[in-house]
């Protein structure tokens, strides 16, 4: 491409692509995207996007196309990779002047020099850092801060290589450039400083900028540039300044406009030291040693004393407490058990820890955090009244603890109360004991108190443990509590009853629960957010192992009727998926005992979920709350088909965009449908035309794809089988082209149970796939579950189906060339050697039943597997036989001679309607309907009467003696 005719061009088509218009817009990019791999595009490209008299969107595409190419066809292995010459043009051409005039433009300039030098630096571009390092030294204010931007972008990516190689070129890197960057950053701080002191915030603003960035290089080459930084004192130098500039940066807050651009920047700033701090003690937790008593005494004088007071913000208490934390929790600062196996650095480091934290200072962290930090604020009691919705959201936040005060407080108290707490459990007491009784209503300070201690108390539920006797604490001060009803006394009812969340489980009689379950219910009539978000904790925690419904269902109507209606009277999405959550758990729990009350939830999930047609989290929610709904009302489900299968039916398909949130849940909630399913229905017939799609994703959800289809061939296999065995077929020979062995197990598994529940057209239908589970049988499979798979299989085909069995033989001798005798010969041969591969009972037993229908037989192969064929059944004998005390016989355990209706304990989930297809099934099963010991003793007098008395006497003399005395031993009586 000839730069100078093609220059005119490029830029007429980079203009159209910048067009509103897609009639325009289209072509443009497919002429663009043809030129990609053009010689002499970038060029053109660059000389574009450097030219700042030219359009600025058109600039801009200018630059994404060629950062694109970068990622594309830089690299030499690349398919049309740029050529030497031209990339050595374009490194030229990138690094000329650093005087772009529009911020976003140079940002992406400055990330596509870092991406060529990437794979470009040093080696390819040893002239890269010594060209930023002399243009950041220019006193033109516009270079010297893009050279700056573009040295931090490439320092920041350079840095991020993980190779051993390209670790040791940014050593070497970081030694070059350490100390400049130092003075460089030195040099912008003070003049930062210099500034603020004189007024001119303006330039302060520019050099604080600066100082912005040079700080984020020195942090990349700080914290990644050193093997060992402690060795390096110009390194430790840096780290100790950063403390000194922090105290320099926290006072210049004072004289700044918080509305002002300086202000922000400064916060911005202040943020970065500590995370300097953060990632250093990340990366060199034994480097960091000589910091832990200034990182300690600074982070705690700031945040638990006066010296914070009117100079430190929200998000500078976070960084110090995760500073704090991340001191008190560090695995290389814990000694070992025995203190011969610890590090001297790593008791090194304890000492210092144990020195800084003494009873004064620990006393003064917990009572700080608990009675300043965990208080509710102004805002958030306003909050509560006027918005419930948006507070219980704020309540529940997700993994917050990094970026929130509130949840970082928590997790500070939590692990400073976990190191120290026989320390601080007697702090944490006395401040119990000094809040016992009633508090006046009117003292809203101590009521905020309170409610902060409780906190605290349930927090360290699991250290206060032999401490505490909760069962009399709440039977003489909470319950008590939690009858006030002052609308002032909200805030400690709400936490009594999160206080009793965190308690449930780890100390609290089950005898309490009735009275726990009354007060709860008073306060739900209030239909307050909070109070039914701590209800879940309460009533249904997810450990909670005395969980007794008996106890739960005098109270279940009116709970359950008291969340329904909070479900339809709250707007929010957030807290419409908690209330749902809440109702889901409560169904989960108490089972089919919902049935009564879930008519009402039952006519309203659809009109919520067609309400929510924009917001999928909320249909998740809805999808969890119908599982549940299936599984309690069992056979009854089927009355909700009309609402539910539209709704599976829409979460499976994959051509639906909301499927990428839908699918996990909307397959679990197929699978249930089916597994309580009483017949199937051509509607549910219908659906599985999804699966096809969703057998080709070969994704994490497979394995209740092969669920779902198990219980479709459980509920109806004629029907089923009839319409989609041929499409399943087909997809289960391309899936067992690439799938794991799991997958393949699964796959083997339907095959399995098509020919337990259809013994004769089964092995026709799922034909094409035998030969491999035939031949996997006689090369031996490596894989021990699949080789007892395989054999279940050939067992289900050789017992049931023993026409079949002969077509197979026959089809796999040709395909071969071998001898029939031969191959089965073979089959048995490792049928019997890798018995040991089958470990379940009914399996070991099938496998006994199959290779004894092969008797009686004149077959030589046959009598010469014949030991191995005995072995096998005694084998099996001894799996399935048990010995009846009372009559000294044997009978066969695994005998089934009625249906019996699934019992399950208060413990155990009800029988579904699969498990009772399951265990009619069974009762055709010849594993449950023939007695090994009889079938074994059949098969032998049929082969004495077939070979005579004396044939047999020799055939039995190739069985070894003692398995013929186990034989004898379970045959007596026949």
């Amino acid at each position: 491409m000839d730069l100078n005719s093609a220059s005119t061009v490029v830029l007429q088509v980079l203009t159209q692509a910048t067009s509103q218009d897609t009639a325009v817009l289209k072509p443009a990019e497919e002429q663009l995207k043809q030129w990609e791999t053009q010689p002499g595009f970038y060029s053109v490209l660059l000389n574009i996007f450097t030219n700042h008299s030219l359009d600025v969107n058109v600039r801009w595409l200018a630059v994404l196309y060629f950062k694109n190419g970068i990622d594309r066809y830089w690299r030499r292995v690349a398919p049309h990779a740029l050529s030497e010459e031209e990339k050595t043009t374009l490194r030229a051409g990138l690094i000329t002047n650093f005087n772009e005039p529009v911020n976003q433009i140079a940002t992406q300039i400055s990330v596509l020099i870092a991406k060529v030098a990437r794979v470009d630096c040093p080696r390819q571009w040893p002239e890269l850092i010594p060209t930023l390092v002399e243009s950041v030294k220019v006193q033109d204010d516009l270079q010297q801060h893009r050279a700056l931007l573009t040295f931090y972008h490439v320092t920041k990516t350079l840095a991020s290589k993980r190779l051993a190689a390209d670790k040791k070129l940014f050593y070497d890197l970081t030694s070059s450039i350490y100390s400049f960057a130092c003075s460089l950053w030195n040099h912008h701080t003070d003049t930062f400083l210099q500034q603020i002191c004189t007024g001119d915030e303006a330039a302060a603003a520019n050099s604080l900028e600066r100082t912005l960035l040079s700080l984020k290089v020195l942090r990349k080459l700080t914290v990644h540039g050193f093997v060992k930084p402690h060795w390096n004192a110009e390194v430790m130098g840096f780290l100790h300044a950063v403390f000194e500039r922090l105290k320099q940066f926290l006072q210049c807050s004072r004289s700044i406009r918080a509305e002002s651009i300086c202000r922000d920047r400064l916060e911005k700033t202040i943020i970065l030291f500590t995370k300097v701090l953060l990632d250093f003690l990340d990366q060199h937790p034994f480097s960091f040693t000589a910091l832990i008593q200034r990182s300690l005494e600074f982070s705690v004088s700031y945040v638990f004393t006066e010296a914070g007071e009117g100079v430190v913000f929200e998000q500078f208490i976070v960084q110090c407490m995760n500073l704090i934390k991340m001191i008190v929790k560090n695995y290389a600062y814990k000694p070992s058990k025995n203190i011969e196996d610890s590090s001297p650095e790593t008791l090194e480091a304890h000492k210092i820890k144990t020195a800084f934290f003494t009873y004064p200072t620990l006393m003064e962290i917990c009572r700080r955090l608990v009675t300043h930090y965990f208080l509710l604020t102004k805002e958030e009691l306003t909050m509560w009244e006027e918005d419930p919705e948006s507070f219980t959201v704020e309540e529940t936040g997700g993994d917050s603890w990094k970026y929130s005060l509130r949840p970082c407080t928590e997790v500070l108290f939590v692990d400073i109360f976990h190191e120290y707490n026989q320390t601080l459990t007697p702090v944490l007491l006395e401040m119990v004991h000094s809040l016992q009784g009633s508090t006046n209503v009117e003292n809203t300070n101590a009521i905020l108190i309170k409610d902060a201690v409780y906190n605290a108390v349930g927090l360290a539920a699991y250290e206060l443990f032999d401490s505490v006797d909760f069962d009399q604490w709440f039977k003489n001060q909470l319950l008590a509590e939690l009858q006030v009803s002052h609308d002032r006394y909200k805030p400690i009812r709400r936490r009594v009853i999160w206080l009793i969340g965190q308690w449930i489980s780890v100390k609290f009689k089950s005898d309490l629960r009735p009275v726990l379950y009354e007060a709860i219910r008073n306060l739900l009539q209030d239909r307050d957010l909070v109070f039914v978000l701590f209800f879940l904790n309460v009533c249904l925690p997810v450990d909670d192992f005395e969980f007794r419904t008996d106890q739960f269902l005098p109270y279940l109507e009116s709970m359950f009727t008291l969340l329904f209606q909070l479900l339809q009277e709250v707007t929010q999405c957030d807290t419409k998926m908690h209330v749902l959550h809440v109702l889901s758990c409560v169904i989960e729990r108490v089972n089919m005992q919902i049935r009564p009350y879930v008519g009402c939830l039952v006519q309203y999930l659809p009109l919520l979920w067609k309400q929510s047609e924009e917001h999928n989290m909320l249909r998740c929610a809805i999808l969890t709350t119908l599982i549940h709904l299936v599984q309690g009302l069992g056979a009854d489900s089927k009355n909700l088909y009309p609402f539910l299968l539209p709704v599976i039916q829409l979460s499976t398909d994959v051509s639906q965009p909301p499927h990428v949130y839908l699918l996990e849940d909307g397959l679990e909630l197929w699978l249930v449908t089916l597994e309580n399913s009483p017949c199937l229905t051509p509607e549910l017939l219908r659906i599985f035309q999804n699966m096809s799609a969703l057998l080709e994703l070969s994704s994490e959800n497979l394995k209740n794809c092969f669920k779902i289809i198990n219980a479709y061939i459980f509920l109806s296999s004629s029907e089923f089988l009839q319409m989609y065995a041929a499409d399943l077929c087909r997809s289960f020979c391309e899936i067992l082209k690439d799938i794991t062995i799991e997958g393949q197990v699964q796959v083997l598994k339907v095959v399995e149970n098509v020919l337990k529940v259809n013994p004769v057209l089964g092995p026709q239908m799922f034909q094409p796939l035998l030969p491999s589970v035939f031949r996997g049988i006689i090369d031996g499979e490596r894989y021990p579950v699949v080789m007892s798979t395989y054999l279940g299989i050939m067992g289900r085909v050789l017992l049931q189906n023993a026409r079949f069995f002969s077509l197979l033989l026959s089809q796999m001798a040709c395909e071969l060339g071998q001898e029939l005798d031969q191959i089965l010969g073979n089959m048995i041969e490792m049928w019997v050697d890798r018995m040991d591969n089958i470990t379940q009972p009914e399996r070991r037993k099938l496998s006994a039943l199959a290779l004894l229908s092969l008797l009686p037989s004149l077959n030589s192969v046959i009598q010469d597997k014949f030991c191995g064929i005995i072995n096998i059944s005694v084998e099996g004998l001894n799996d399935v036989m048990s010995e009846d005390s009372e009559t000294g016989t044997y009978k066969d355990c695994m005998l089934m001679s009625h249906f019996e209706e699934p019992k399950a304990t208060e413990d155990e989930e009800p029988p579904t309607e699969q498990d009772k297809r399951k265990k009619m099934l069974a009762l055709k099963d010849p594993v449950h309907t023939v007695s090994l010991q009889q079938f074994i003793y059949e098969k032998l007098k049929a082969q004495q009467e077939l070979l005579g008395e004396q044939g047999f006497h020799a055939l039995m003399e190739t069985v070894d003696t003692e398995i013929v005395a186990q034989l004898q031993e379970f045959l007596q009586g026949f």
